[in-house]
Formats: structure tokens, C-alpha cells, sequence
């Protein structure tokens, strides 16, 4: 949710942002109306509220004929005062849809436009020459099945296209890579967490979850519960309607969780493989921070992430996405891509999104400073995740089939340097 008064004092700032995502700006001046029309009946109804009790005051005094009429009148007055009441609940319920239609102000730099508008902010290594190595790279499947690591056809049979096995060391490969991000995460100052998988509504609705792209969150009814496609939902949930203490620093959190995602609308894309799934493991980086503090702790979990990229030695690059691919929390997103030399293109490995006051207005979560309590700044980025392998398999890949271990991640599989194809 946005900063309401912020919305009032500069309305054209919300418009130009609305434009930049490619959505209605006539939705600020339904807003504004909105909250016209709220401020009008909530005046109404304490004016009529502060007579009241004014005339009761009179009614207490009064005796005989002139207490009975101020009773009759009383009672005219308080079936008002009910309806004005009821009046200004409507108004604020009214505004309140309102806003939560509105997404995060994008932030001052932000490039315009859908998927396709991204500005590269960097790129950072060179792709392999296969050509001059003399074979062709396979992708990351052929690669894994090889080395009976990654098993598609028994996910599908089991559980329906787009789930998978990961079995020997594919399985050992993931935990290996989600225990070093990890490992960086603590080495930076989070906390290591196990979070839930399923929440409630009004905490999926909160982190933004449930506007626009809602079809693609697994829902069970039964209980009404929804399943998160990244623990950056629990993690903002944490501290729900709580006042945090940031004075020592950020309060930084690593949720370590399986992930759930519908792919809805991805009919025919990335249907071979694990880059698109529906089930994935993944450790994410969420910070509270104060407000002020949100764009530089934005650079550090790209940093961070960057790290764990040269970790892996893998060529990528880093985007500034648009404003219409941020989604409604984020108010600016950075991903960084790896290079993936079957497709001959980058591809997304992790995302860090800058929500500034956005998800903590909506949850309730603040910090008291001299002037009261205040919402805090929220910021998420992915520091590891499955879809890591295709790009560690196809970069590392050789041409006897195996596949080369980056040194830094050895250690996390007993010191194996290469793993090979089985027999």
C-alpha cells in the first residue's frame, strides 16, 4: 500500500508511475475522489457524534415535559448518527479497495515498458567458445540425465508436467549450492530460517501476491490456505502488525523453502527441463530496514548475489527491469542473468526487488522514531535456487559428458571436483 498523503500531494508523480507499468492512471483520480468522499462522510459523522454527546449533557439536566422531548430527540439523533457511522465504514472500505489496486510508486530511473524494455546494467564474463573447444553444448537435461541427476519423466508420471526428480548427484548438487548461499547469507548477518510454505490470505494479499498474477498461486480451499512460490511471503509475514527495532541494524532473515508456482499463461515455454517448474527449492534474502536505508541495502543483496555468481563462475549479466515486469510490490528490480550456451541467451537466476513501505504498510509492520511509529522498508532477493543447475551443467560441461565443479562449491560435495556420467 502506498503512502496515502504522499499520493495527495503529488498525484501526477503516481500518474507518470501508473503509465511507466503500463496500467490506468485514471486509478489515482478514483483514489483521490475516494478519498474525498471518505474525508467528507468521517467529518460529517464527528461533528454529528461530538452534538451528541453534547446533547446528552442536556438531556441528564433537563426534567419533565422538556427531558421527555430531548429524549425523542436523542433517539432521532443517535439512528443518525448510526447511519453516518455505517456511511463513513462504506467510504473507508471503498478506499481501502481502492489502494490496494494501486501498486508501489516506481522509483526515480526505472525504464519503462514490459519485459522486453530492460536496461543492462552490467555483463560480466565471457560465454565459453564450444566452437573453438570443437563440440557443440548440450542442454542441461541431456547433461543430467546422463549423470542420472535430474529424472523428468517419473516427475510427469508421479505429478504432471513441469515436476521432476533430482536423484544422486543432482540432488547432492542442489543441496550442495543451497548450502553455500546459505553459508554467504549467515557469513552477511541473516538468519537462517525454515519458513512455512502455506499462508493465510490477508498474508499473501499483503506481500502483493494476490493482485494481477494471483493465477499463478496455488490455493487449497478446503482450508483456505495459499502455497508461496518463495519464502519471501512467510518472511514478511514474520513480523506482521509488529513494531521492529532497527536501531542495532537491518533485521536480515535467509528463508531455505520448497517453492510453488502455477506457470499459468506459460503454455509451450520452457517445456523441456527444469527452468520452468512448479515445484523448486530455493534460499532467499528478505531485510527490514528504515526507509532511508532502502536503496542502499538494495546494491548490497545485488552484490551478494553477484558473489555467489562468481562462486559458481558463471558468466551473466545484470538487468534494470522494466516498470510493467516489477510486479505491484517491488518500486525498482534487479535480476541478474547467466549465460545459457544451449539457448545461446542470458536467463534469470535471481531477482532482489526494492519494496520500499510498500508490503509493511499493508502487514502492519513499523518502527517508532521521534516522530512516532513508521512503516518500515522491505527488500527480497533470491540468492540461490534449482534452476542454478542449468547453468552450472551446461557452462561446466565437457565433452566426455562430465561436468567440472567450481572450486568454491567443492568442499559442499566432499571435495568432488568433477562429477561424471554413470554407466
Amino acid at each position: 500500500m502506498i503512502d496515502l498523503q504522499l499520493l495527495r500531494d503529488d498525484p501526477d508523480k503516481f500518474r507518470a508511475s501508473q503509465r511507466a507499468r503500463g496500467e490506468d492512471d485514471s486509478l489515482v483520480d478514483s483514489i483521490l475522489r475516494a478519498d474525498k468522499a471518505r474525508r467528507t462522510t468521517l467529518s460529517e459523522y464527528e461533528s454529528l457524534r461530538a452534538e451528541q454527546k453534547s446533547f446528552g449533557k442536556r438531556v441528564a439536566q433537563a426534567s419533565g415535559d422538556e427531558k421527555k422531548d430531548l429524549v425523542a430527540a436523542a433517539k432521532g439523533m443517535s439512528e443518525k448518527v448510526k447511519t453516518l457511522q455505517s456511511d463513513a465504514d462504506d467510504a473507508q472500505d471503498a478506499l481501502d479497495r481502492l489502494l490496494f489496486k494501486l501498486p508501489n510508486l516506481v522509483a526515480v530511473g526505472v525504464p519503462s515498458g514490459g519485459e522486453e524494455n530492460f536496461a543492462v546494467v552490467k555483463t560480466v564474463g565471457e560465454p565459453r567458445d564450444f566452437d573453438a573447444e570443437g563440440f557443440t553444448p548440450r542442454d542441461h537435461l541431456d547433461i543430467g540425465t546422463e549423470l542420472h541427476a535430474i529424472d523428468t519423466e517419473r516427475g510427469v508420471k508421479v505429478s504432471g508436467a513441469r515436476f521432476h526428480y533430482l536423484l544422486g548427484v543432482g540432488a547432492r548438487l542442489e543441496l550442495a549450492l543451497l548450502t553455500m548461499a546459505l553459508d554467504q547469507a549467515i557469513a552477511n548477518g541473516f538468519v537462517p530460517m525454515i519458513t512455512p510454505t502455506l499462508v493465510k490470505p490477508e498474508v499473501m494479499a499483503g506481500t502483493g501476491f494476490l493482485g494481477e498474477h494471483s493465477d499463478e498461486v496455488y490455493r487449497l480451499e478446503a482450508d483456505d490456505l495459499f502455497l508461496t512460490g518463495t519464502s519471501e511471503v512467510a518472511l514478511a509475514g514474520y513480523h506482521s502488525g509488529e513494531i521492529v527495532d532497527l536501531d542495532s541494524g537491518p533485521l536480515r532473515y535467509a528463508g531455505w523453502s520448497s517453492c510453488y508456482r502455477r506457470e499459468a499463461g506459460s503454455y509451450g515455454k520452457d517445456t523441456k527441463g527444469i527452468i520452468r517448474v512448479h515445484q523448486f527449492q530455493k534460499v532467499e534474502m528478505f531485510s527490514y530496514v528504515h526507509a532511508a536505508d532502502a536503496a542502499a541495502e538494495h546494491e548490497r543483496m545485488l552484490a551478494w548475489q553477484e558473489q555467489m555468481l562468481a562462486k559458481c563462475e558463471l558468466p551473466y549479466r545484470v538487468i534494470d527491469t522494466a516498470a510493467g515486469d516489477l510486479g505491484s510490490s517491488a518500486a525498482r528490480k534487479y535480476d541478474c542473468e547467466a549465460w545459457v550456451p544451449s539457448q545461446h541467451t542470458y536467463r534469470e537466476l535471481t531477482s532482489t526487488s526494492n519494496c520500499t513501505t510498500f508490503q509493511a504498510r499493508r502487514l502492519g509492520i513499523r518502527e517508532r522514531t521521534e516522530h512516532g511509529t513508521e512503516p518500515v522498508a522491505t527488500l527480497n532477493g533470491t540468492m540461490a535456487n534449482t534452476r542454478w543447475l542449468v547453468a552450472l551443467l551446461e557452462n561446466h560441461q565437457q565433452a566426455d559428458g562430465s561436468v567440472k565443479v567450481p572450486a568454491a562449491l567443492q568442499p559442499y560435495l566432499g571435495g568432488m571436483s568433477v562429477l561424471e556420467p554413470t554407466a
